[in-house]
């Protein structure tokens, strides 16, 4: 790949990631995600969203919510919890779904941690098309790296976010921080309850991750 533009360790993830058929693009900054975003869009495409504050901070709601596009939006005021769990069912047959990924590692490996589990349901079946959005916050060595990320970082931060009544929201690292994957605390307000790793894919290019040069997210 050899482009000068692009961080050595993004562009090592990016050779990894397209010989998994897994696509990616980079931009430098977060103003320039909504037009990288657009161009993997197709106006009037049926378009959802898994929960991502990465989605939220780069103005990719906002392009969602332009007219353009038939958005499933899962954020929309007054929504029931069954209303929701409906348009979670729905986005498995969207055109495209964007999210972001809690890590990607240099080998070309997605990670990826949920509670309620319909964002990774997603990312590995249903929508035509994944199109993730990813701080270089998020690029780690391996797995390994990819789940302490997710036991330290992105797990207690977005506990805290959703007022979650667990030990990492509390302190700020999972209780099972120095174990396994899957080790945790035992309470039932628990947001790592599935865990999905995406590596070699039969549907080429079906996952798209677009590499934002800033970090963004958790």
């Amino acid at each position: 790949m050899n482009n000068p533009d692009i961080p050595r360790q993004v562009e090592t993830a990016m050779t990894a990631l397209s010989r998994n058929g897994i696509e990616s693009h980079f931009v430098a900054t977060a103003a320039e995600v909504k037009d990288a975003v657009a161009s993997l869009l197709h106006d009037g495409d049926v378009v959802a969203v898994g929960g991502s504050e990465s989605l939220k901070e780069t103005g990719v709601l906002d392009l969602l919510r332009s007219g353009a596009y038939q958005f499933l939006d899962r954020y929309t005021p007054g929504l029931t919890r069954d209303q929701c769990e409906e348009i979670y069912r729905q986005s498995f047959f969207a055109d495209a779904y964007l999210c972001s990924c809690n890590a990607v590692t240099l080998h070309g490996e997605l990670y990826n941690v949920d509670g309620n589990s319909n964002r990774i349901a997603a990312i590995a079946y249903g929508p035509k098309s994944v199109i993730m959005v990813v701080g270089i916050n998020k690029l780690v060595p391996d797995l390994d790296a990819a789940v302490r990320r997710v036991k330290t970082i992105a797990a207690p931060k977005n506990a805290k976010r959703l007022s979650c009544d667990t030990y990492c929201a509390e302190t700020g690292r999972c209780a099972g921080a120095d174990g396994g994957m899957t080790l945790g605390c035992g309470q039932d307000g628990r947001i790592c309850a599935n865990y999905l790793v995406s590596a070699k894919q039969r549907h080429k290019n079906r996952i798209k991750i677009l590499f934002v040069g800033e970090e963004i997210g958790y």
